[in-house]
């Protein structure tokens, strides 16, 4: 790779797209108020810096005449399982009452998890849908 191929440059602009990404989630995760806000910015970074750098290098790879089946698996799991995977981390930390920042004008969840304790009970001795702390018996 000498540079002067203007497919060689395309790579090295998406490997650098990716390297970008990757640097302002790291300024989100130290920037934003909260976990919820954090998680978010982390989980683009991740999903779209990952996935720039990999498409680069399997570009690059496919250019010089190489096929990587571990790097179209890489980009496909990580694709895959980065969201729901951060998902499931802001869902667990709303369950466990973390509290969202002062600056947050909406609040979804609260509202799916009223709708849904209204049309069933909560079975006994656990948290779920109840937002106060209380345990339901």
């Amino acid at each position: 790779m000498n540079g002067n191929n203007p497919i060689e440059l395309s790579i090295a602009v998406v490997i650098l797209m990716g390297t970008i990404f990757g640097f302002l989630g790291s300024i989100g995760f130290i920037r934003l108020p909260d976990v919820y806000n954090r998680a978010h910015a982390l989980a683009k970074s991740s999903t779209l810096g990952v996935l720039f750098v990999l498409v680069g290098t399997f570009l690059f790879f496919l250019f010089e005449g190489h096929f990587s089946i571990k790097l179209f698996l890489g980009i496909f799991f990580v694709f895959l399982t980065s969201p729901v995977s951060t998902h499931l981390i802001c869902r667990s930390a709303y369950h466990s009452h973390v509290e969202l920042a002062k600056e947050s004008v909406r609040d979804d969840l609260r509202e799916a998890l009223e709708k849904d304790t209204k049309k069933a009970p909560a079975l006994p001795g656990t948290l779920w849908g109840n937002r106060e702390g209380e345990i339901n018996n």
